[in-house]
C-alpha cells in the first residue's frame, strides 16, 4: 500500500504536467488564430505585402498615389535586373509616363519619349523562364524580336498566361499594388492613355 505523501506527490506531479500540456495547446490555439486573424484583416481580394529580402535587387517607384516595390528576380534574368537597376540609379526612369495602360491586362512604361516606340537605345537578349506571368508580374516590353527588349516593361494587373514563355519576366510587385491599379487607363484596344500617370521617381531600394 502507497504511502499518503507518496500518492499526494504523484497527483502534484500529474496535475503540473496537465497543466504544461494545457499551457502548450493554449499557446498553440491561440497562435493559430492569431495567424488567422492576421490573414481575414485583409480585404477580399486584397494583395498580399512581402517582404524584401534582397535590397539591392528591389527598386521603389513613387507614383502620386504611393510607392510601388518591385522585388527584381535576378536568379531568372539577370542581365535585364542588371540593365534595370543600370538604368535606375542614372535617373532614367525618373518623370516617364505610364504611355500604355490597359484595363484588366497590364499598365507599360519605360519610354522618356512617351510614344511607346523609344528606349535607351540598347537591347537584351531574352531571358525566357518559366515564371507565369501572374497579377502583380513585372515583364520586360519588346518588338517582334525576341532580343528587341530594352528600357520598357509592364507591370500585369491581372494573370496573363498567354504572355507565358514569350517574354521576360524580371520580377513581381511586393507592394502598393493598389496604387498600380489606380494609375489612369487608356483607350480599350490600344491603350494608349491621353493624360498619362507617370512615375515621379524611381530608386534602387538599398539606395534609400
Amino acid at each position: 500500500m502507497a504511502r499518503p505523501g507518496t500518492l499526494a506527490l504523484a497527483c502534484l506531479l500529474a496535475l503540473a504536467a496537465c497543466g504544461e500540456d494545457t499551457a502548450r495547446e493554449d499557446a498553440r490555439v491561440e497562435a493559430e488564430s492569431g495567424v488567422v486573424a492576421a490573414a481575414s484583416d485583409a480585404a477580399p481580394g486584397q494583395d498580399v505585402v512581402a517582404t524584401v529580402d534582397d535590397p539591392e535587387n528591389a527598386v521603389v517607384i513613387e507614383l502620386e498615389e504611393g510607392r510601388v516595390v518591385i522585388a527584381l528576380a535576378p536568379d531568372l534574368a539577370p542581365n535585364h535586373v542588371a540593365r534595370i537597376k543600370e538604368l535606375t540609379r542614372e535617373g532614367f526612369y525618373d518623370g516617364v509616363v505610364f504611355h500604355r495602360v490597359i484595363d484588366g491586362f497590364m499598365a507599360q512604361t519605360g519610354d522618356p519619349s512617351g510614344t511607346g516606340r523609344g528606349g535607351s537605345g540598347v537591347n537584351i537578349d531574352a531571358e525566357f523562364s518559366d515564371a507565369p506571368f501572374d497579377r502583380g508580374t513585372v515583364g520586360m516590353a519588346r518588338a517582334g524580336s525576341p532580343d528587341s527588349a530594352d528600357s520598357q516593361f509592364f507591370i500585369c494587373l491581372a494573370p496573363a498566361p498567354h504572355l507565358n514563355g514569350q517574354y521576360t519576366v524580371i520580377g513581381r510587385v511586393v507592394e502598393g499594388m493598389d496604387h498600380v491599379d489606380a494609375i489612369r487607363k487608356g483607350a480599350p484596344g490600344s491603350g494608349k492613355v491621353a493624360n498619362p500617370d507617370r512615375m515621379l521617381s524611381v530608386k534602387v531600394l538599398a539606395d534609400l
